[in-house]
């Protein structure tokens, strides 16, 4: 049978976790939501965050496997292997916590959590930073540096969309858990997008605009 890839693994992933979670009991201590810690509703800044956020991190992590498929560049093929790892144990936490809270993994606008400062969504509903199909489609037709350039460029943009929404939620979910992952997040892509531009340079490429 050949293994789940892309978003599908990932999903597959954070689901067996959350059960196997659940069933050992001790959830909540495990996803870092105190004891008797009441859900928040399904329009508030933590689970808006938890849902959206966990769809923006799977794009991220199909196309950081996609250049641990592709990429024959050893400092590309770590970048990869640290964002996929990364962000799919986010994606796991952030799935855990709807589950944990009873919600559903997407519901409502996206972005809407954001009050003012969301609703910015692209055409078919892509938040800020996320590539369309046909741009992924493009990464997957190259090779070589190529390659290696076009998904530099478009991992950057991925995260700057990502970081201003993961400041929002640092700054504003009342679930402590999901205010401190929301700040890890921000800092990490910060400090990856300094790497990956620098990157991208000594390949010869420019950034795509920001998001």
């Amino acid at each position: 049978m050949t293994p789940a890839r892309g978003p599908l693994r990932v999903v597959l992933l954070a689901v067996i976790a959350v059960g196997l979670l659940l069933i050992g009991g001790g959830a909540a201590v495990a996803l870092g939501i105190g004891r008797g810690e009441p859900a928040p509703a399904a329009d508030s800044v933590a689970a808006g965050f938890s849902r959206d956020m966990a769809r923006h991190h799977l794009q991220g992590v199909e196309m950081a496997n996609a250049a641990l498929e592709r990429s024959t560049d050893p400092e590309v093929r770590r970048l990869a292997f640290d964002i996929a790892e990364t962000q799919q144990n986010q994606v796991g936490r952030m799935q855990g916590w709807l589950a944990l809270w009873g919600l559903p993994p997407t519901a409502g606008e996206t972005m809407a959590w954001m009050g003012a400062h969301g609703g910015h969504t692209a055409d078919g509903g892509l938040m800020p930073g996320m590539a369309t199909e046909e741009e992924l489609a493009r990464l997957r037709s190259l090779s070589g540096v190529g390659f290696d350039r076009e998904f530099l460029r478009l991992m950057i943009r991925h995260h700057q969309g990502g970081y201003d929404m993961a400041r929002y939620a640092a700054e504003h979910a009342a679930v402590p858990a999901v205010a401190g992952l929301a700040g890890t997040v921000a800092e990490t892509q910060a400090a990856e997008v300094t790497t990956m531009e620098r990157m991208l340079a000594a390949r010869g490429g420019t950034p795509l605009p920001a998001p």
